[in-house]
């Protein structure tokens, strides 16, 4: 087999000009073809087959060749002989169809990485653990810490019975207190734990926490578990360490778990670069993106049983993933959790309860079902607005600052009384929201995915929307490692699709009340002048591409960003649903009476032309 140099960013000397990537999901192995054309790298076919982990092939590299054998019909390309796949292109030999010049993949096939972290305080290193793990693509199915208030016995039985595929341990500070941290290695060894996959090998574990402890670290847990030493996540209460962490689990990632999952080791020989877990590689174009255009963003992905957060605030990246919220196995879920009034607010018509219950459970035992009918339809979109809405608030409240630190305070502080540990997320400064999974991308009308995530993350302020047209970015992250530019140019061409921007005020008022004026100037020079009023919404077309200016004049307690009635003017972007004008007030808040909230709806969908006749 010809295999391209598998090295990481830097080490990468080929010209890239033909790249074919796969993502092993859970179900369905996506592949896609980049091709440089000109200048410019752009996604050109994707082929798609059944992922093919389980019985009865139990050989992820089936499914993989399959989906590139797809390309390969549609393109006209050969890329594989037999089950090897050629690099580099043979272009210089004259034959420009035949071979890529590398082949990369991210997986979460089998379930992903599943794993369990340790910390001495819940709230400070416990929390540190968590978003060392979840940033690293990881579904954290437990956090251990000594004041989580269970008994040493029941920490030992938990750890034995999850079987998680790895362990994250941190705890103390260097040269702090070392005696919760032994401790908590002392549960750990007497559990005793078994990975998940793979009976003969020793689970891997990290160790994170205080240096000081190591050495005893070591004996207790050296001969029971695969044990990696690494940096402390908390070298310093103010400080925060999570790179290393995350390191040391994408290589254990792939020396460990994925050498026990079917096929893997022989797709770790096909690839080109590392295989990274998805929502890493997901975490990872966002990161990139933001960074390289300045931008603090929001990215969701909401998939059938899981919706997994991204957000980039200052630089900063933090992901969550809600496991328990979903479209359709975990459809119940967003129904349990969100409460039947806060679904039934967003659906435009009456419907009783037991009705709208026995469509939520139909959805969950037949999760391949799409909607047949308009109610459908709407139905399963309020549920996508609470399904965003609570997995936000979930992101919200680990996205934090470090909890535990002791702020300085200078007298003006002092009336402020602000505390450690505040959310990143803040929605004035959020530039744009990025959405992915099926009923975001594949919605019939794309404005109904952009009022979606409005009215699921009230965005304040301006604020630019997008969704992921056929979900590559795993692909391209894992890509962005290789070739910054390949990712990027495919990423703005061909990955996101941008809706338009929302302009939304700051603020409450009763019905009927001015709310904002304007001046919107067209890119052809036509200027509209206007005022709208609280609870009213607008949308104009601006295509793509084009942007229009905006003089906003808000009323005396109104904020569009720059203060509480305070005129701004600014450029904002179009893109295929347009502009969307939202005086509906932030916080968001429905009539609660029946009748006046399915009317308030009833105008707001007409008024953006959100369902056919609405």
């Amino acid at each position: 087999m010809t295999v391209a140099s598998a090295n990481g960013s830097s080490g990468h000397h080929n010209p890239l000009n033909v790249i074919v990537a796969t993502d092993c999901g859970s179900t369905t192995t996506k592949a896609i073809l980049i091709e440089k054309i000109g200048n410019e790298y752009r996604q050109t076919y994707r082929g798609e087959a059944p992922t093919t982990v389980e019985a009865p092939f139990e050989d992820v590299t089936r499914g993989v060749l399959n989906a590139i054998a797809e390309i390969e019909e549609l393109s006209g390309r050969k890329i594989l002989d037999g089950e090897t796949i050629i690099t580099p292109n043979r272009a210089s030999e004259g034959d420009a169809k035949t071979g890529v010049d590398i082949y990369i993949s991210t997986s979460s096939a089998g379930g992903g990485l599943q794993m369990m972290v340790t910390g001495v305080v819940q709230n400070m290193t416990g929390e540190s653990a968590q978003r060392a793990a979840l940033g690293a693509g990881a579904i954290v199915i437990d956090v251990l810490a000594s004041n989580d208030g269970r008994l040493p016995h029941e920490k030992i039985d938990r750890i034995r019975s999850m079987r998680p595929d790895m362990i994250l341990m941190s705890g103390g500070t260097d040269g702090g207190a070392m005696t919760h941290v032994i401790e908590m290695a002392d549960y750990v060894a007497a559990a005793e734990p078994r990975p998940r996959f793979g009976v003969t090998y020793k689970l891997p574990l990290i160790f994170a926490g205080n240096k000081d402890a190591q050495p005893q670290v070591k004996k207790i847990l050296g001969e029971k578990t695969a044990l990696v030493v690494t940096d402390n996540i908390r070298p310093v209460l103010e400080k925060e360490n999570l790179g290393p962490a995350r390191n040391k689990i994408h290589d254990l990632f792939l020396e460990h778990v994925m050498q026990q999952a079917p096929g893997y080791k022989k797709l770790i020989d096909m690839a080109g670069a590392p295989i990274m877990p998805t929502p890493a590689a997901v975490g990872v174009i966002m990161e990139t993106i933001a960074k390289r255009n300045r931008l603090n963003l929001i990215g969701v992905d909401i998939g059938g049983a899981t919706t997994d957060v991204f957000s980039v605030f200052g630089g900063i990246f933090n992901r969550t993933v809600s496991a328990n919220l979903g479209m359709s196995y975990s459809i119940s879920n967003v129904l349990a959790e969100a409460g039947l009034p806060n679904i039934m607010r967003w659906v435009p018509f009456t419907i009783d309860e037991q009705t709208l219950r026995n469509r939520i459970k139909n959805k969950m035992i037949r999760p391949t079902t799409i909607p047949q009918t308009l109610d459908e339809l709407q139905i399963e979109h309020a549920i996508a607005r609470e399904a965003l809405r609570l997995a936000l608030l979930h992101h919200t409240s680990l996205a934090t600052g470090l909890k535990g630190v002791q702020q300085e305070r200078t007298i003006s502080d002092v009336f402020e009384q602000q505390t450690s540990g505040k959310t990143l997320i803040d929605m004035l400064t959020l530039n744009l929201i990025v959405g992915s999974g099926g009923i975001l991308s594949h919605a019939p009308r794309r404005i109904q995915s952009m009022l979606m995530m409005v009215d699921a993350y009230e965005p304040v302020g301006s604020t630019m929307l997008a969704v992921d047209s056929i979900f590559m970015m795993p692909h391209l992250g894992v890509l962005s490692t290789i070739n910054e530019q390949a990712a990027t140019d495919v990423f703005v061409r061909d990955c996101m699709v941008y809706l338009g921007t929302c302009i939304a005020p700051r603020g409450r008022g009763a019905q009927g009340e001015a709310c904002i004026e304007y001046d919107l100037t067209f890119p052809d020079g036509r200027t509209i002048s206007d005022r709208m009023t609280f609870g009213e919404l607008r949308l104009y077309p601006l295509a793509s591409g084009d942007r229009a200016t905006i003089a906003l004049r808000p009323a005396k307690h109104y904020d569009v960003g720059s203060g509480a009635g305070v005129p701004l003017s600014q450029s904002v972007e179009g893109g295929v649903a347009g502009l969307l004008i939202d005086c509906r007030g932030r916080p968001l808040q429905l009539p609660e009476e029946q009748n006046a909230r399915v009317a308030a709806l009833k105008k707001w969908y007409h008024a953006v032309d959100l369902y056919p006749g609405s």
